[in-house]
């Protein structure tokens, strides 16, 4: 297929046009065109997982073209190891996305025009190799988010918008500077991201290291990388379901994804110095002070966005082993964590719709009068706690051991957690679903079907990636492994320790 990067980015764009160009009378068409725009998406993203060739690292699918010969700046689009799993997975969590969108009542115009914006933001970010396509691509996604976030959010939408943005633009403008750095400092100047790779060796280390933490800081805001993390909770609680979907089920992954493209790819002696300080102790202390947060909160919807910090320091520890075993079990963790938190989210949206809060305290015994919900939220919650059989077992499993070769001090931390992940979630789901029904929640009716649609093909996922990991696995271990040796080969440390 020709030009499909380009299509499966600029797809919804279409969409979104269309969108706007028709009269406000016919809003109920405009959930239909949203969907008829992520269709040809995922249908593509599932030709190119299909046809991606695992034996090789070089780029694939490539499309480059001049743009501004001036100043070395080309629209080169591509796709390897490191971006076709989070291409497969940006698809499939915004067509589902679509559909828990269809809860949205007011201003349907605008939300889903944003709402496909965005998806040409992020996809958009995975497939780009040059940098200041990338760049821009970054900030494309910023605006639709914060309007989404501050129009269609909350009671407190204007400050989690607000706060969203700032940080995010802080993190946009070191980027900037970084990138510019990175530029003019290249020998010969250039924005490919696989030149500058290739031309590694000619950034000083005393440099690298200063680029290297600007990068890391704009990354880490997107992760959200402790300290960096306090706009995420108040993001997730304001936001609408299907935003908050979509904010830790891809957003997320576009922090590791470019310390992945950028940090390791372009500054890897820097890289190999920095990561067991920025990425291996910060990863620890997210997975602890995540999980501990979250074991605090009354709220249903900030656990689950506690959970996902706690989680995500996982995948920065897996990429601090540099490791094989650590980088890929990074990865699918990125994967495993963008489809389980996705389902976590839709449950909680599904009995905000009913109740009008979240306050766990508040419900009780909704497993007799929601069988079927109560069913697919104890998957979910047995998902997040990696439970064997389930994919973030796998996953999680691949970052400890592939970190207890460099940093088993760390990976003690990280392995005791999961004793407080599954406490938070057992506590949650007793003080929920299990003992007496509330009489207030007597007639609440069970899933819907549009609701189940949302949920049954993320449970699927899950448990083909807990028996058969290599569905994912197999697309990134060449690519990877590659890059793991290119930060160890410049750092000088032996490419045995790559297995």
């Amino acid at each position: 297929m020709s030009h499909a990067l380009t299509l499966i980015t600029f797809v919804p764009i279409a969409g979104m046009v269309l969108i706007l160009a028709l009269p406000d009378a016919i809003k109920n068409a405009f959930k239909w065109i949203a969907v008829a725009a992520t269709i040809p998406q995922l249908l593509i993203a599932i030709y190119l997982y299909e046809h991606f060739d695992t034996t090789t690292s070089a780029v694939q699918f490539a499309e480059k073209a001049a743009w501004m010969p001036s100043y070395h700046i080309t629209y080169f689009m591509g796709v390897d190891g490191i971006s076709i799993s989070m291409v497969l997975l940006t698809a499939i969590i915004m067509f589902i996305s679509v559909f828990a969108s269809f809860g949205i009542n007011r201003a349907e115009k605008g939300y889903y025009a944003m709402l496909l914006m965005l998806d040409t933001g992020m996809m958009g970010v995975f497939v780009s190799l040059d940098f200041f396509l990338f760049y821009i691509f970054w900030e494309v996604m910023l605006l639709p988010m914060y309007f989404l976030i501050g129009i269609w959010g909350g009671p407190r939408r204007e400050y989690a918008a607000i706060k969203f943005f700032l940080y995010t633009l802080l993190g946009s403008v070191l980027i900037l500077l970084a990138m510019l750095g990175l530029y003019y400092y290249s020998g010969t100047p250039t924005f490919d991201l696989t030149e500058l790779a290739a031309n590694s060796s000619h950034y000083s280390i005393a440099f690298q290291r200063i680029v290297w933490v600007a990068l890391f800081i704009g990354f880490a805001i997107k992760i959200p990388a402790f300290p960096f993390h306090t706009w995420l909770p108040d993001a997730h609680v304001e936001a609408p379901t299907a935003i908050s979907v979509i904010l830790a089920g891809v957003l997320l992954k576009m922090g590791t994804y470019g310390i992945l493209r950028v940090n390791f790819a372009v500054l890897p002696a820097a890289s190999y110095q920095l990561a067991w300080l920025f990425l291996g102790v910060i990863g620890t202390i997210n997975i602890v002070y995540g999980a501990m947060c979250a074991m605090a909160q009354t709220d249903y919807k900030k656990l689950i966005a506690y959970s996902s910090i706690s989680h995500m320091g996982y995948v920065m520890l897996g990429m601090a082993a540099f490791t094989a075993a650590g980088i890929n079990g990074a990865v699918l963790q990125m994967f495993n964590h963008g489809t389980i938190t996705a389902m976590l989210f839709i449950l909680v949206g599904v009995i905000y719709d009913r109740a009008h809060h979240r306050e766990i305290n508040g419900f009780g015994g909704l497993a007799q009068q929601m069988p079927i919900y109560t069913a697919i939220t104890g998957f979910a919650f047995f998902a997040g706690m990696g439970l064997p059989g389930m994919s973030a077992f796998i996953s999680e499993v691949l970052v400890l051991l592939g970190a207890w070769q460099t940093h088993p001090f760390m990976v003690v931390f990280g392995a005791a957690t999961a004793v407080l992940t599954a406490g938070y979630l057992l506590w949650t789901f007793q003080r929920i679903y299990l003992g007496p029904l509330n009489e207030k929640y007597k007639d609440f009716p069970d899933l819907s079907f549009r609701e189940a649609f949302t949920l049954v093909p993320l449970g699927i996922i899950v448990l083909i990636l807990g028996v058969y990991p290599h569905a994912i696995l197999g697309l990134l271990n060449t690519s990877l492994v590659h890059l793991n040796q290119v930060v160890l080969s410049t750092s000088g440390a032996a490419v045995a320790m790559v297995r």
